[in-house]
C-alpha cells in the first residue's frame, strides 16, 4: 500500500494520545491531604495557593512530584536502584497522566567550603576547559585549574598476575589547582588555645574549660589526666616542649586507664574531630557559642582566599587569570567572555556565555561564580538551579517550583514570571505553590487549598481560573485584592545604632544611624546589600565592618534550615517539653527521663519513633505504625500516668491552642509550659499539633518556630530575615501584629523585606540600591514610608506608591 492510501484510510480527528491532556490525582491522603481528589490540565501554568501548612506542598511535591520521581527510579535495573534513594509510594488511590517531574525547590545548597556558584552550575567546569585551551602558560588539563583537584605524584611497582607473573614500574602524576596550605577551602583556621584550657591550672585542678568535659568523664579528661604521657598534677604553662607536644598534637596512640582500653590523641586533633568537623548549625547554642569563641577564620595567605595554587593563578587568557574571572561580577564576566574571539573554542564561547546570559536574565547577574553556594539564600539558591533548565530542549516534562518569587523585590517578579510562562510556553507543565499576588495572577488553572492549616486544611476549596478565584469567598480570594494602608502617624524614635564605613561585600562604605525603639525596614532590590548592611555590620559585625555597635543584645531570625529528624518536633525544639516532662514527673513521683520517647519512656518495639521501618533492599521501603504502642511512641506503663486526666502522648496531640488552655489553669497549669505555647500562638501556630515531625512542617512554619523560639531571648534589638517567607496574604496581617506587639514591649525590630504590606506599615525605611552588586551598597533613601512614596526616586519607591494606590 502506498503511503499515500496509508494516510488516506487513517480515521480523522484527534488521535488516542490527545486525550492525556491532564494529571488526574484521586484519593490523596499525604500529611494532612483528606483524601483529595484535582486534575491537574497539562501544558498550562497551575499555581496552588492557601495559608502556610494548608497542604499546597504535600499535594503537589509529596504527591505528585513524589510519585513522578518513584516511577523514573522504577525504570532502572535493581542494581542501579540499589544505589539511589528508595521512594516510598505517597498515600493517594489513582495518579494518571504522570510526565518527568524537575522539582527546583528552596533547599539550601551543601554549604561545603568547596561548593561554590560556578561548580553547582555548568559555569566553572566550562571555565576550566577555556583555561585549558587558551591559558598562557599552559599548566595542563581542565583539573589542573580546579580547586577540588589536589596535585597527586606516585612511583612504585605492581605485579601483574597474567599467563606468567611479571612486576611492573609505574609512575602516576596529576595536576590540580588546589591550594595545598587552605586545600581549596580559601580560608584557614586558628585554635585559640586560651579558650580551650586555663594554663595556670593542671589536669587534676580542671584546667579544661570546653563544654562537656567534666572531670570524671573516660573519654575526654581522663583520657590526658590518667593516660601516663602527662603529669596530671603540674600546671600546663610548666610542661617541657615534648609534654606540650604530646598534650596537643600527638597521634592516635592507644592507652590503658583503669584497664579499659582507650585512644589518646593531641588536644586539637580532638577538638578539630569532635566539634568543627560537624556543621555549626547543628550543633547546640552553647556549643555553637563556644566554637565560635574558640576559632577563628581568616583569609589563606598562600592563595589569598581564591582557593587556587600558584600555577593556576599564573595562567592567563588576555591578562586575566582564572582566579579573577571568577572574581568577577557575572555581569561583567559576561561581557569579557563576549569579547574573546577564538574560532578554536567558539562553540564553548557561545555556550558559556549563554549560561551567563540565563544567570543574568533571571536577575543574578550581581553574583560571582566564587561565591560559595552555603551563602545563598532561598530564594537565590532556587534561581541558581533553573539556569540548567531554561536553555533545556526539554519539552513535555513538569516543572516543579515552590515559591519562585522568595527574595525578590516587586521590580523583578514580573522578570519571574516571564521565566515561568516560558517554560510553560516551550510545552511543559508548570506547577507552582505561591503567595505573592503578582504571580497567582499569571496562572492558567488555580487550586486554593484550605481552609485552615494543619488538621483545619487539607480540602480543595477552589479550583478554576484567577477571575473564579477572586469570586470564590474563600481566604485567598477574600485577600486577594488586600493592601495594607500607609499609616496615618509613625513611632518616634529612642536612639539609634550608628553604622560608619560599611563596606562588607558590595558596601560602599555606607554610614546610616538605624533608628532604635521602632518599626525600620531595610528594602532594595535583590543584591543591593541589604543582609551585608544587616548581617555584617548589626548581627556580626565588627569595627572594621562599621559594626560594633549593636553589641550583646541583637536576636537574629534567619531564614537558614531548622534542622531536625522524625524524632524532633515543635515540643522537642521550643524547649516546651523539658517543663512538661518535669510536670508529669512531679505529678506521678517519678523520674522525667520516663516521658522522652527518645530516652527512657520509648516503646521497645519502634524505638520511640512510632512506626516500624522494613527496608526492601532496591524496592521502596515500607513504614507501618507500630502494633506494639499503635504509633503513640511511649512504652504502655509510660501511659499510666496522668496530668490533669492526660497522658503525654495525649498532650503530644493536641494543638498548640488547646495545649495553651490545658496547660494555662487547673491541675496541669505549668507557668513554664504556658509561656512557651503563648509565644507558639503569637507567630500564627496555633493549629500546629506539639508532636509533629519537624521534617513534615512547611518552609513557613519552619521559619516561624523558629521565630517563636527565639522570642524567648533577651535582647533589645531583633533582626528578621524577609519573615513573610511562606506567609499567606491572611497571615501577613498577624504578621504585623506580632511586629507590633515587639516594638510596643520595649524592642527594636529591624526587618530586610521585599513585602510592600511590610514596607507599609513601617516607621522607618533604609533602601538601597540602585541597582545590584556593584550596582547597588549605596543607601537610596532614608525616611518615613510615605516619604518614599512622596518622592518615588527609588525602584522601591515606585512600587510601594502603586501599591498603596498612591
Amino acid at each position: 500500500m502506498s503511503r499515500a492510501s496509508k494516510a488516506a484510510g487513517q480515521p480523522a480527528g484527534p488521535q488516542g494520545a490527545d486525550s492525556h491532556d491532564r494529571i488526574r490525582v484521586h484519593g490523596a491522603r499525604v500529611n494532612n491531604l483528606k483524601d483529595i481528589s484535582v486534575e491537574l490540565p497539562k501544558r498550562r501554568l497551575t499555581v496552588f495557593t492557601g495559608v502556610s501548612g494548608s497542604g499546597k506542598s504535600s499535594l503537589v511535591f509529596g504527591t505528585v512530584a513524589a510519585e513522578s520521581q518513584r516511577l523514573i527510579n522504577e525504570t532502572y535495573s535493581a542494581f542501579v536502584q540499589g544505589f539511589m534513594p528508595t521512594l516510598a509510594r505517597p498515600e493517594v488511590d489513582v495518579l494518571e497522566g504522570l510526565t518527568t517531574a524537575i522539582i527546583v525547590d528552596q533547599q539550601r545548597m551543601g554549604s561545603d567550603p568547596r561548593s561554590t556558584v560556578g561548580t553547582a552550575t555548568d559555569a566553572n567546569a566550562m571555565l576550566r576547559i577555556l583555561f585549558s585551551r587558551l591559558g598562557a602558560p599552559h599548566i595542563g588539563p581542565p583539573s589542573a585549574y580546579a580547586f577540588n583537584v589536589p596535585s597527586v605524584r606516585a612511583s612504585g611497582a605492581i605485579t601483574v598476575e597474567r599467563g606468567t607473573k611479571k612486576t611492573v614500574k609505574a609512575t602516576f602524576s596529576r595536576t590540580g589547582g588546589m591550594c595545598p596550605r587552605c586545600e581549596g577551602r580559601g580560608a584557614v583556621s586558628d585554635i585559640d588555645l586560651t579558650q580551650l584550657y586555663d594554663d595556670s591550672k593542671s589536669l587534676a585542678e580542671g584546667a579544661f574549660t570546653i563544654p562537656g568535659w567534666k572531670s570524671d568523664s573516660f573519654w575526654t579528661v581522663r583520657v590526658y589526666a590518667e593516660s601516663g604521657l602527662l603529669d596530671p598534677d603540674k600546671p600546663i604553662r610548666k610542661y617541657t616542649k615534648k609534654e606540650m607536644h604530646d598534650f596537643l598534637y600527638r597521634e592516635p596512640t592507644k592507652v590503658k586507664v583503669e584497664g579499659v582500653n582507650l585512644t589518646y590523641e593531641g588536644l586539637i586533633p580532638k577538638i578539630q574531630k569532635s566539634f568543627l568537623s560537624k556543621d555549626k548549625e547543628a550543633l547546640q547554642p552553647h556549643i555553637r557559642a563556644f566554637v565560635e569563641r574558640a576559632v577563628t577564620f581568616t583569609t589563606c595567605p598562600e592563595c589569598d582566599g581564591t582557593r587556587l595554587g600558584e600555577a593556576a593563578r599564573s595562567s592567563r587568557i588576555g591578562g586575566t587569570s582564572i582566579a579573577e574571572a571568577c572574581a568577577m561580577q557575572i555581569t561583567d564576566l559576561a561581557d569579557w567572555v563576549r569579547g574573546l574571539d577564538e574560532p578554536a573554542v567558539a562553540p564553548l564561547l557561545t555556550t558559556l556565555g549563554g549560561t551567563l546570559d540565563s544567570f543574568v536574565e533571571i536577575g543574578l547577574g550581581y553574583l560571582s561564580l566564587d561565591r560559595p553556594s552555603g551563602t545563598l539564600s532561598g530564594g537565590e539558591a532556587q534561581r541558581v538551579k533553573m539556569i540548567r533548565h531554561l536553555g533545556s530542549a526539554l519539552t513535555d516534562t513538569t516543572y516543579v517550583f515552590d515559591e519562585p518569587t522568595t527574595g525578590l523585590h516587586p521590580h523583578d517578579i514580573q522578570r519571574m514570571n516571564g521565566l515561568l510562562l516560558r517554560l510553560r510556553d516551550k510545552g511543559n507543565t508548570v506547577l507552582v505553590v505561591e503567595h505573592k499576588p503578582e504571580t497567582i495572577a499569571i496562572a492558567d488553572h488555580v487550586v486554593d487549598l484550605g481552609p485552615g492549616a494543619g488538621a483545619a486544611g487539607g480540602t480543595v476549596c477552589f479550583e478554576g481560573t484567577v477571575e473564579g478565584l477572586r469570586a470564590s469567598g474563600t481566604v485567598t480570594g477574600r485577600h486577594f485584592d488586600d493592601r495594607a494602608a500607609l499609616k496615618a502617624s509613625v513611632r518616634t524614635p529612642t536612639g539609634a545604632l550608628e553604622i560608619r564605613g560599611a563596606s562588607t561585600h558590595n558596601l560602599r562604605g555606607v554610614d546610616v544611624d538605624v533608628p532604635l525603639g521602632v518599626l525600620t525596614v531595610i528594602t532594595g532590590v535583590a543584591g543591593s546589600g541589604k543582609s551585608s548592611l544587616v548581617h555584617g555590620s548589626l548581627v556580626n559585625g565588627s569595627p572594621a565592618d562599621g559594626g560594633g555597635a549593636a553589641g550583646e543584645g541583637v536576636v537574629s531570625v534567619d531564614q537558614g534550615a531548622i534542622r531536625g529528624s522524625r524524632r524532633s518536633n515543635p515540643a522537642t525544639y521550643s524547649g516546651l517539653l523539658d517543663p512538661i516532662r518535669k510536670a508529669f514527673a512531679k505529678a506521678n513521683g517519678v523520674k522525667p527521663a520516663l516521658f522522652s520517647a527518645n530516652s527512657e519512656g520509648a516503646c521497645p518495639t519502634c524505638n520511640g519513633v512510632g512506626v516500624v521501618y522494613t527496608d526492601l533492599a532496591m524496592m521502596a521501603g515500607v513504614a507501618a505504625v507500630c502494633e506494639e504502642c499503635e504509633g503513640r511512641r511511649f512504652e504502655a506503663s509510660v501511659l499510666d500516668h496522668h496530668l490533669g486526666g492526660r497522658d503525654i502522648s495525649q498532650v503530644l496531640a493536641m494543638s498548640v491552642t488547646e495545649a495553651e488552655e490545658f496547660f494555662g489553669a487547673g491541675e496541669a497549669r505549668t507557668p513554664a509550659a504556658h509561656a512557651v505555647l503563648r509565644r507558639l500562638a503569637d507567630v500564627g501556630l496555633g493549629y500546629l499539633s506539639l508532636g509533629q515531625p519537624l521534617t513534615t512542617l512547611s518552609g513557613g512554619e519552619r521559619q516561624r518556630l523558629k521565630l517563636a523560639a527565639h522570642m524567648a531571648e533577651k535582647g533589645g534589638v531583633y533582626v528578621l530575615d524577609e519573615p513573610t517567607t511562606g506567609l499567606h496574604l491572611a497571615d501577613v496581617e498577624q504578621l504585623l501584629g506580632l511586629l507590633d506587639r515587639l516594638v510596643d514591649s520595649g524592642k527594636s525590630v529591624i526587618v530586610i523585606e521585599h513585602h510592600q504590606a511590610v514596607m507599609a506599615h513601617a516607621d522607618w525605611i533604609i533602601d538601597l540600591g540602585p541597582g545590584a552588586g556593584h550596582d547597588g551598597g549605596r543607601i537610596v533613601f532614608e525616611g518615613t514610608p510615605a516619604d518614599l512614596v512622596a518622592a518615588r526616586s527609588t525602584l522601591t519607591g515606585e512600587h510601594l506608591a502603586a501599591y498603596v494606590g498612591a
